[in-house]
């Protein structure tokens, strides 16, 4: 999402979690719904309706009962109290983003998914609609995020921004009184962390691998402070990753994270990296900064024993002196195009239920995707002077060119461009290739694939 969405990892590849409601069977009706979000009165609509549903996921932690936060057996028994009659199964794959494009491809995967990426032009092979998008931007945030040709796909289980996890216990420590706004001073307080406490000033998670590709989320509003430049100028820009000379747009964010390795500033040995054991790390003041969506607030926070020392700050660039997020959505809620009527009216249902009435997006650190509710978690107490945006959408007739352009190119632009910034670790840490040098040969693949694509170069 798209900044990289959240792969919350457990103690098994796969986890189910189901809890059964009395006299439910499976829906045996035939034919495709011509239900609509925006029609739905939950607890009234589908009250008739006796089947069993099944939702695939990547919140494997939320299959266990040990998860220190709300799981998915006491979200059901929720939607239980008020559907007795639908069963909902949550089936959760710790490897979902790489499992979850085959489990679509291949159409064994229940009745609603976190959408994987594929091109807005593929979703009505896969889902259905939830209604027309000018009527679902009346009914929830995002609804751009899976629209297609005037229809909306997917609901996004929560809003999200993308800034910096951090450790308030550490920066008091190391002397830090005001949140750098800028990569400069980052970097500069990145030395101070390592000079005056024995926390790890900012930890890559290189070995992860998506945590890599995460930092693609920032290149955005959030270095540009124009929320048309992601969907709209990117495709047409020559050279989007040179240096502007002035702090921001995508170069200087990959800056911070080349700057921080070359400068010692990181782990020692990034390929020993460990996403679970990070948790722990940040929570007891091992770890000074992570670059993280807003989504791992809630796990670093729950990961020790020390919650309150967790904070969220703004990615460290100002554009004329004033800071950006970019607002996107978390994984989008889809809906089977192949299962039953009955099974896609109980899925819509669940989904509306889930986004309006469950308290999911409030108790993950999420931002409420439901249209009108405009309640921010405590988490962004560190974003009042920032402005959030959500990127405009692409030009008419270029719904589908960014994503040819991102894929011909091979970088993988929030899109699983997981090496390609790994590489930058790599190099930084071998001191074999300069920033420079490495966003040169982005350039040159950037452009050729626009040269392939015929997207007019504007900029």
């Amino acid at each position: 999402m798209n900044f990289k969405k959240i792969i919350a990892a457990g103690v098994a590849a796969l986890s189910l979690v189901s809890f059964a409601a009395c006299g439910s069977s499976n829906g045996s009706s035939s034919g495709q719904t011509d239900m609509t979000y925006d029609k739905i009165e939950l607890g009234k609509t589908g009250k008739d309706i006796k089947t069993s549903i099944k939702f695939y996921n990547g919140r494997t932690d939320m299959s266990l009962d040990s998860y220190p936060g709300k799981n998915w057996k006491s979200y059901i028994a929720d939607f239980n109290k008020l559907y007795p009659n639908i069963k909902v199964t949550a089936q959760s794959d710790s490897n979902y983003a790489d499992n979850a494009l085959t489990r679509l491809q291949g159409g064994d995967w229940g009745d609603i998914m976190m959408i994987p990426s594929v091109d807005k032009s593929e979703l009505s092979n896969y889902f259905i609609s939830y209604g027309s998008l000018d009527t679902m931007k009346k009914q929830v945030k995002l609804a751009s995020e899976k629209a297609y040709d005037g229809k909306s796909y997917g609901v996004a289980t929560d809003g999200q921004t993308s800034g910096v996890v951090y450790n308030k216990a550490v920066f008091k420590k190391a002397g830090i009184t005001t949140l750098p706004t800028t990569p400069d001073e980052f970097i500069k307080d990145l030395k101070l962390i390592k000079e005056k406490t024995n926390a790890t000033p900012l930890y890559t998670n290189y070995a992860a691998g998506w945590t890599m590709g995460a930092w693609d989320a920032y290149i955005g509003t959030t270095a540009t402070g124009d929320n048309t430049y992601m969907n709209q100028k990117l495709v047409h820009t020559k050279a989007p990753f040179k240096d502007p000379g002035d702090g921001t747009h995508a170069y200087n964010v990959y800056k911070v994270l080349y700057d921080a390795v070359a400068d010692g500033l990181t782990e020692d040995d990034y390929s020993t990296t460990d996403w679970e054991t990070s948790k722990g790390k940040i929570n007891n003041g091992e770890i000074g900064t992570m670059v993280l969506g807003a989504w791992a607030v809630t796990q670093m926070k729950q990961a020790g024993d020390h919650p309150d020392d967790i904070g969220y700050m703004p990615f460290p660039i100002s554009i004329k002196g004033k800071q950006y997020a970019s607002l996107g959505g978390n994984y989008s809620m889809g809906i089977n195009k192949k299962s039953s009527k009955d099974n896609q009216e109980a899925a819509m249902i669940f989904v509306k239920w889930l986004t309006e009435k469950s308290g999911y997006a409030k108790n993950e650190g999420g931002i409420p995707i439901k249209y009108g509710d405009n309640t921010l978690p405590s988490i962004y107490e560190d974003f009042k002077n920032v402005k959030m945006e959500a990127d405009a959408d692409a030009l008419k007739g270029e719904d589908d060119l960014f994503a040819d352009v991102n894929s011909d190119s091979e970088l993988g632009i929030n899109s699983n461009g997981n090496k390609r910034v790994q590489a930058i670790v790599e190099h930084a840490a071998k001191k074999d290739k300069s920033l420079d040098s490495i966003v040169s040969e982005w350039n040159k693949a950037w452009y050729k694939a626009m040269q392939d694509d015929d997207a007019e170069a504007k900029y």
